[in-house]
């Protein structure tokens, strides 16, 4: 059974002292954004490894099986198996994957699964296609389908298109999380490498709308002098 050859071969990567190191950098402390999140101490490149190995044959039930597993790096292969079916795939197959992405946004429950999988699915998805789900999800309770919004958006912007990104991110001016500041910042600094002047005209507008964390993350790579002018800017927060 291949889900079970699967799971034996990322058992074999397993390694408990980084599993821990793992559980400390992904918050899963109580109360944490990543609660309760089991690790088996797997490295990116290992996970790389079986998903290469197995996208071909993984079929959407297996891909569920993983998704639906307590092991964070269970979910992680998921995803990274999705993400080289999608661009080998027919229109229909794509389809079907997009939609299976969507059914099972819980499951991808925290910053990392979100950033390797939302540009590569969703965002490759609906560069060709109508774009409101991502303004629902921008809305969503759920912390996990308001990154999926922004992150998205990064096809778009690696495309030359940055109107959704500016939206988006003005939607989420007022979100509570860290996690949602960082990732609208990062969104905002690569519309600002494509259009700068995009980019100032959003800072200007809201600037004492802005969290500090997403001001931080989307002036990151301003020359220096005018970066510190941005900080030392009175605010409002």
């Amino acid at each position: 059974m291949i889900y079970l050859k699967i799971k034996n071969e990322l058992n074999k990567f397993a390694d408990k002292k980084q599993a821990k190191n793992l559980q400390r950098y992904f918050k899963t402390g109580k109360g944490q954004y990543g609660e309760d999140d089991v690790f088996l101490g797997l490295r990116a490149a290992e996970i790389k490894l079986v998903a290469r190995k197995y996208y071909q044959t993984a079929d959407l039930d297996i891909i569920q099986k993983l998704l639906h597993s307590v092991c964070h790096e269970d979910r992680v292969l998921a995803l990274r198996i999705l993400t080289y079916k999608f661009p080998k795939a027919n229109e229909t197959e794509q389809k079907k994957i997009y939609n299976f992405y969507l059914k099972n946004t819980t499951r991808i429950n925290n910053w990392d699964l979100v950033d390797l999988s939302a540009p590569n699915i969703v965002g490759r998805w609906l560069l060709n296609h109508d774009r409101k789900i991502l303004y629902k999800l921008a809305r969503s309770k759920n912390l996990w389908e308001r990154r999926i919004a922004i992150i998205s958006t990064f096809t778009f912007i690696r495309a030359g298109q940055i109107e959704d990104t500016i939206k988006i991110a003005k939607i989420l001016l007022s979100d509570q999380h860290d996690l949602i500041h960082k990732a609208v910042g990062w969104m905002l600094r690569e519309v600002g490498k494509k259009n700068l002047p995009a980019l100032e005209q959003f800072l200007k507008t809201h600037y004492y709308k802005i969290p500090r964390t997403m001001l931080r993350y989307a002036i990151e790579k301003f020359p220096e002098a005018k970066r510190k002018k941005y900080l030392k800017m009175p605010v409002q927060w």
